[in-house]
């Protein structure tokens, strides 16, 4: 290679070099005099900006503002070394939302720390308002959201003038029940909404314990009329969404509220069962749905599936046991006809069945040793084949014979 050539080669690599900054990772040491090697630019690295973190990796209701400041306000302004107040009770929410399982080992340990915590006032409506949300709206967080309440009810000590944690509970519920019937004939998010708190609400009269007079647990007085109040709303207005919540209402609650009005001699049920009928006559409501109402109405007519105990073994009897015949062994007679213990001839079927068997004594289970004089149908056997099915038989042999010989 001549001197202007290699001029020519030196100034288009000065033209052509890269970027400083890349320089030390992209040059090449000089391998002599001669000739300087090219210098061979490195293509950038692609950052993907997805994330682990990002929404749909959530589940619903999932607050993701948890722990994004976890690292810089740990240790700053909360008790004992947590978040705030509300950063800890929702994580712990969230937690039983994903492991509902860890109710049992984690809810003392959460208790006790509420109890260091929640000092004040506008701490407990706090922590009301924080369980309410969740419990309403989380999907299938309302069953355990009325046991965190009933917990707490129970083991929070802090008691202020403006109400403890179940009154302020019940009060914010009073909040969203005093809107019912706005709520009932609202546009479907509202009535999603408030579908929710009514479930929520069902749940906390199976599951809120309210202590009597003399020490017995007993359920809230308030919610049971709540919630014949809530029927009412959602009967009103005879939407499909609502008549669903109806009967998701009475599935959950229906035999307890019928035996609490039933001990108070009230008729309640069978107003809301007469209503549930009038509604599959008159409403313009989905055939399912109807469908629906009248599985309900056919499942308070089994008293709601129970099944109602019976007496022990020593002292049942066919008069006080409804069941006493249930496992009793099913006979035949001679003409086919099943019967059983419960049967009023019994004895005397019995007794023919007994006979029938002396008559035949003995038979084995394979058909040998059965009697002759006495079975004509069994003489009249002939233990020749007949011709052409002697004929069929022969050839059938002789072609299996033969396929088995190829």
């Amino acid at each position: 290679m001549d001197l202007g050539s290699h001029s020519t080669l030196h100034q288009h690599l000065q033209q052509t070099r890269i970027p400083f900054e890349s320089q030390d990772k992209a040059s090449v040491p000089d391998s002599g005099p001669e000739m300087a090697k090219p210098q061979v630019a490195v293509a950038p690295v692609v950052v993907s900006k997805l994330s682990v973190k990002a929404p749909e990796f959530y589940p619903s209701g999932y607050n993701m503002n948890f722990t994004q400041n976890f690292v810089d306000s740990a240790y700053e302004d909360g008790y004992d070394g947590y978040l705030t107040l509300a950063e800890y009770v929702q994580d712990f929410l969230n937690q039983l939302t994903e492991q509902p399982g860890c109710f049992e080992t984690e809810i003392e340990q959460f208790a006790e720390s509420l109890n260091g915590w929640v000092t004040t006032d506008e701490a407990l409506q706090e922590l009301v308002e924080l369980i309410y949300q969740q419990a309403t709206s989380v999907p299938n967080f309302s069953y355990m959201g009325a046991r965190l309440c009933n917990y707490l009810s129970h083991h929070l000590t802090i008691s202020p003038q403006s109400g403890n944690f179940r009154q302020l509970l019940l009060q914010r519920c009073r909040t969203e029940f005093e809107n019912r019937d706005e709520a009932a004939k609202g546009d479907e998010d509202t009535r999603k909404q408030f579908h929710a708190f009514v479930l929520f609400l069902a749940e906390l009269y199976l599951n809120l314990e309210i202590k009597g007079t003399k020490g017995q647990a007993t359920r809230a007085e308030i919610l049971q009329e709540g919630l014949r109040e809530l029927l009412n709303a959602l009967f009103s207005n005879p939407v499909d969404s609502n008549l669903i919540c109806a009967v998701k209402l009475l599935k959950l609650t229906g035999s307890v509220l019928e035996d609490a009005w039933k001990e108070k001699g009230k008729n309640d049920m069978n107003e809301v069962i007469q209503r549930i009928e009038n509604v599959v006559l008159d409403a313009n409501c989905s055939r399912d749905v109807k469908r629906m109402l009248l599985k309900l109405v056919e499942l308070r007519s089994s008293n709601w599936g129970r099944v109602l105990g019976t007496s022990s073994h020593t002292e049942a009897t066919p008069e006080n046991d409804p069941n006493y015949f249930m496992n009793e062994p099913t006979f035949y007679t001679s003409d086919g006809i099943p019967f059983t213990a419960a049967d009023p001839d019994y004895q005397e079927k019995y007794q023919e069945l007994l006979e029938r068997e002396d008559f035949c004594p003995d038979n084995e289970e394979n058909g040998t040793d059965l009697p002759g004089a006495d079975y004509l149908y069994f003489d009249d056997i002939d233990d020749e084949m007949d011709p052409e099915i002697e004929e069929a038989y022969e050839k059938f042999c002789l072609e299996s014979e033969h396929e088995r010989k190829e």
